[in-house]
């Protein structure tokens, strides 16, 4: 069967005349921040994407329909929205079925590009593998994603509040390429600095694209992760972020969280420790991938 896919008419129109497409998820609009402050960076986030010569799909479940592309009345809608469910890729389907509103996560972002034929997709952070999963086995879906689903995701590395080394153990596992851009120590979201290389160093937009075009040449399944540092001026220091970091895990670990919630409290935890410079942060971080991500968008040789 073909699934049904709601195309906004600016993405409908750029599929059509062959316009570079970069994906951006929505979690970041309904469990990222408040109203308005969530659609107003929303909108920035796309206009950073036209601005480097490609069109933003923004990826949600309204009403139990897959849309790729939101307009601004959907956008509006979907940022005021109840009750709305941080989808992945075990429950976006049910999402749907049931006739939901979903915001997508990683995962689930990467599945509704394949589905639209989008290449490349941008976001913040990835999930990856929490801090003592060797007792609770909490690790993003995200990872194994990347295995399956021919996408290159642009992000400023997995989220610091994760384990970091462990994350990277898992995607070389599954033999997923991280591929730091202009440097050659991976980034930890908020900093520019993690303490470990980086497995893989690319330099130029044009040669990320090709390594995806090589790898499905090939028949390899999966996609890739790009980490790309967050711009200088808007980092938070490695030495400075950390002890905010422990301190928000031991708050989540004594409230007992856990699961899908476990992110969202430690990044308004991270928020109020940090008087707001962690969520600047995430913003700057974010369209600095937005504006990566539309160069490589534009670099496919084959645009089919």
């Amino acid at each position: 069967m073909t699934f049904p896919i709601t195309y906004s008419p600016e993405v409908a129109k750029a599929r059509i005349d062959g316009t570079p497409i970069v994906a951006l998820e929505s979690t970041i609009i309904t469990h990222g921040m408040p109203f308005p402050q969530n659609v107003d960076t929303a909108r920035e986030v796309e206009a950073v994407v036209r601005e480097g010569g490609a069109t933003p799909a923004t990826i949600a479940i309204l009403n139990g329909q897959l849309h790729v592309g939101l307009t601004d009345a959907e956008l509006n809608e979907l940022a005021q929205a109840k009750n709305v469910a941080k989808v992945s890729r075990a429950d976006m389907p049910v999402c749907i079925a049931s006739g939901g509103y979903g915001a997508t996560t990683v995962a689930a972002t990467m599945i509704a590009a394949h589905l639209a034929g989008i290449r490349v997709f941008a976001t913040g952070g990835i999930g990856g593998v929490h801090r003592g999963a060797e007792e609770t086995f909490d690790i993003s879906a995200d990872l194994r994603e990347f295995s399956t689903t021919p996408v290159t995701v642009v992000a400023a590395g997995a989220k610091a509040i994760l384990d970091i080394p462990k994350t990277l153990e898992v995607l070389e596992t599954l033999g997923v390429p991280v591929i730091t851009y202009g440097q050659d120590e991976m980034p930890a979201f908020w900093s520019r600095s993690s303490g470990l290389p980086s497995p893989l160093r690319l330099d130029d937009p044009a040669a990320i694209a090709r390594a995806q075009e090589v790898r499905s040449a090939m028949g390899l399944p999966g996609g890739q992760l790009i980490a790309n540092p967050i711009p200088m001026e808007a980092e938070i220091p490695r030495e400075e972020i950390m002890p905010v970091i422990e301190d928000a895990l031991v708050k989540s670990e004594a409230e007992r969280i856990t699961a899908k919630e476990v992110t969202p409290f430690l990044l308004d935890a991270m928020y109020k420790a940090t008087a707001g410079r962690s969520l600047v942060a995430n913003i700057a971080l974010v369209k600095n991938n937005a504006s990566l991500a539309a160069k490589i968008a534009g670099s496919f040789t084959n645009k089919g």
